[in-house]
């Protein structure tokens, strides 16, 4: 219906014709026949139609778009002039040109145009330079591998012959006749684009295109270093594709399920791994045979710790002498000696951490190291220790590795140091904040694949606006990352649900007293400041207002506690009594150390007994011993940790509940968290309590929060976090102003 009372261009192709070869007639469409197509009659009996008629208005709302394009298109505004736009009429390559490089204007004016049925995507087929990279395996493996790399020139795939190609080149720019069919030129993009790979493929000759410059390249990033860049203006005349080699090694790290049959560790691992740990095996040992770092994003609970001791198994049978080096953070390593001690028990291990006997400097050799399968340490470690950079490792592994997000921390510098044939990554949140944070990850894993990290940041901040959005770096990186989640039935079918509920609450009239006195001395304190300072004091409102929202005496610090003061402290006990009678258990996690203890006490009275506590200040030893307390004591029905200390590595299956007391603000952090229930190993439903206070800035950074999911899915993890600090005074007072009459109802 929308093709109805509308003008139509035409052009066809006149075969036999050589001077005028194309036909070009102008109709109006009238009506639809029973099919639904548009029945059309030349424009020019329009003229008489509406004439006839004595529907002026009519005519010149029909001719309407025409005028408008004419203001824009000298052809057409000669054809209206001279009346030949109203009969049919014989055109030249070049008319059919001129109108197929103003296709966008007529479309925007509102004219319909239709092309020759033969041109596909309404345009004559374009002669491509194509480049075909990583035909045969190299004979080195890793990023810097050099594969060979072939320039053509082809139309619809097929390549063109030698004649051909000069033709091409030697004529004019437009509509040329090749092989039969019209194809559009122009030659200066077109020989630009042709110089650029040919530079490419005359390089190759002397040694070959590395293998990170072939992924920048066939992910069209724009940036792959020297003559092998794709410039935007010539991405249009080239096509660039992955050799058999390199085309099927991409697709087993892309898409591993069933492309390869995993390895074999044998009896040395004491377990039966679950399929889609096979699947993470096969793809862990291709990367580490290709020598092309990676990440393993399993959704924490999946397991990653078994996947990593079944490939080191295989790494020392089929004949690895050197020790592989895992760092992790410090209260993690009791985690992994066990995991090695209970499915890997064969592997040589050596813990290089203050808790261990420590190794002296002197010490760090690769000597030192002869008769060890598996060096644990911890990130603190690696900045503090001299020497370790010297040692040649097998394979340098970081477990959390979300801890080396920020690039310019000393961690995140010290373990780019380190020596290591390969690199891998263990992560539950490859992205957690920022997409920065994916090119730290990478630049740990695989040195210059995403570019210099300003190149990077100007790239994807481009991309965020393109019409493809990250689909170029979700190219580029997919192959290097494995992510499965605990959510997706075909990956794991015997895990409990997980259902997150919003546990509402309401202020006390203490809480509301204190939030709107806050209120208040925020507003009148931005007034006299900026830079810096400003942004320190949005800080500590923010934390001031998150702890008045806990409890008062959080703020006050009067270490009173008490119960009726809270609207969220009611909350809990309201949450904590239905768990009590269910008798099950329940995990509470704040992000504040002084909580814990007035939360465990509460608790304690609520159920009856006590539970456990676990924050910073906790010694590592005793952390595990906690953790199998509370796993095999069925009198303790509560654990009160911080999300810092006990947000990860933490195995507590035995609990169905988890509540967060306070939130992180980051989706990505409060999951973390939430999975140390949520895991393999459960064998009930996970119901997930958080708890928020209506009216305040709780419930509408929630909503916030609850907005950007979008965009944390599409990417990874994606960019959740939320810079508050960052906001105009209007926009910060109205997310912290208190909407009382919320406050104060009923949770």
């Amino acid at each position: 219906r929308h093709l109805v009372g509308r003008v139509h261009l035409h052009l066809a192709e006149k075969r036999g014709d050589p001077e005028t070869p194309f036909a070009f007639l102008a109709t109006y469409s009238v009506r639809l026949d029973g099919n639904a197509n548009a029945q059309h009659r030349p424009l020019g009996k329009a003229l008489r139609e509406y004439s006839d008629a004595g529907d002026r208005d009519g005519l010149l709302a029909l001719l309407l778009p025409v005028q408008r394009a004419a203001e824009r298109c000298d052809w057409l505004k000669a054809l209206v002039d001279s009346g030949e736009l109203f009969q049919p009429l014989r055109w030249t390559a070049d008319d059919a040109l001129a109108l197929l490089r103003d296709v966008p204007v007529l479309e925007a004016s509102g004219v319909v145009v239709k092309m020759p049925a033969a041109w596909g995507g309404r345009r004559p087929t374009r002669p491509r330079v194509t480049a075909k990279v990583g035909s045969t395996e190299p004979s080195l493996l890793g990023f810097d591998a050099l594969l060979d790399f072939e320039v053509g020139l082809s139309i619809d795939g097929e390549p063109l012959t030698a004649e051909e190609r000069q033709t091409l080149l030697d004529g004019s720019d437009g509509l040329r006749l090749l092989r039969g069919q019209w194809v559009e030129v122009q030659k200066d993009q077109l020989q630009a684009a042709l110089t650029r790979f040919e530079a490419a493929r005359a390089a190759a000759l002397k040694g070959g295109i590395s293998f990170r410059d072939a992924m920048k390249l066939l992910s069209d990033t724009g940036e792959a270093g020297g003559a092998v860049a794709v410039e935007s203006d010539e991405a249009r005349w080239s096509d660039v594709h992955a050799g058999p080699w390199l085309q099927a090694t991409l697709a087993a790290l892309r898409d591993p399920q069933g492309r390869h049959v995993a390895p074999d560790p044998g009896d040395a691992l004491k377990a039966t791994l679950r399929p889609y740990q096979h699947v993470g095996l096969a793809w862990l040992h291709l990367l580490w045979r290709l020598k092309l770092g990676g990440c393993l994003a399993d959704d924490m609970g999946l397991g990653k710790t078994i996947q990593v001791l079944a490939l080191l198994l295989v790494m020392r049978r089929e004949g690895v002498k050197r020790p592989s080096l895992l760092v992790v953070p410090a209260s993690l390593i009791g985690n992994w000696v066990q995991e090695a001690a209970r499915f890997a028990p064969s592997l040589r291990l050596r813990v290089l951490h203050g808790s261990a006997a420590p190794l002296g400097t002197s010490a760090l050799s690769a000597d030192a190291f002869s008769d060890t399968d598996l060096v644990i340490t911890s990130y603190g470690t690696v900045h503090r220790t001299a020497g370790l950079d010297d040692v040649p490792f097998e394979a340098v592994i970081l477990d959390e590795a979300q801890t080396v997000k920020n690039a310019g921390t000393r961690q995140s510098k010290a373990v780019k140091t380190l020596r290591a044939s390969w690199r891998l990554a263990l992560t539950g949140t490859p992205v957690e904040n920022r997409l920065a944070d994916l090119w730290s990850l990478f630049e740990f894993t695989s040195p210059g694949l995403l570019g210099s990290a300003k190149a990077f940041g100007t790239w994807t901040k481009a991309l965020s606006g393109s019409p493809k959005g990250f689909a170029p770096l979700r190219s580029l990186v997919r192959p290097y990352v494995l992510r499965r989640m605990k959510t997706d039935k075909s990956i794991i079918s015997d895990l409990p649900d997980k259902s997150e509920v919003k546990a509402w609450c309401g202020l006390s009239p203490v809480q509301a007293a204190l939030y709107e006195d806050a209120t208040r001395e925020l507003a009148e304190k931005l007034v006299t400041l900026d830079g810096i300072a400003r942004r320190g004091l949005i800080l500590s409102f923010l934390m001031r207002f998150k702890q008045i929202c806990n409890h008062p005496s959080h703020w006050t610090g009067d270490g009173a506690w008490r119960p009726d003061d809270s609207g969220k402290l009611l909350r809990l006990g309201e949450i904590a009594e239905t768990i009590a009678e269910k008798q099950e258990k329940v995990l509470v996690f704040t992000q504040f150390r002084e909580t814990i203890e007035p939360l465990a006490a509460f608790l304690g009275d609520v159920f009856g007994r006590p539970g456990l506590i676990l924050h910073g200040g906790t010694p590592v030893k005793q952390r595990q011993q906690l953790v199998a307390r509370f796993e095999h004591e069925e009198d303790l029905p509560f654990f009160v940790l911080s999300l810092k200390a006990g947000g990860t590595g933490l195995t507590l299956t035995s609990a169905s509940h988890v509540v967060h007391f306070d939130r992180w603000w980051n989706p990505a952090v409060e999951n973390q968290a939430t999975d140390r229930a949520f895991r393999i190993g459960q064998k009930r439903n996970v119901l997930v309590h958080k708890l928020v206070c209506r009216g305040t800035l709780e419930e509408k950074i929630d909503q916030l929060i609850e907005s950007k999911q979008g965009l944390a899915r599409s990417l990874l993890s994606g960019d959740t976090e939320l810079d508050l600090t960052s906001l105009s005074t209007d926009d910060l007072m109205r997310l912290v102003r208190l909407d009382l009459n919320s406050a104060r109802g009923e949770p």
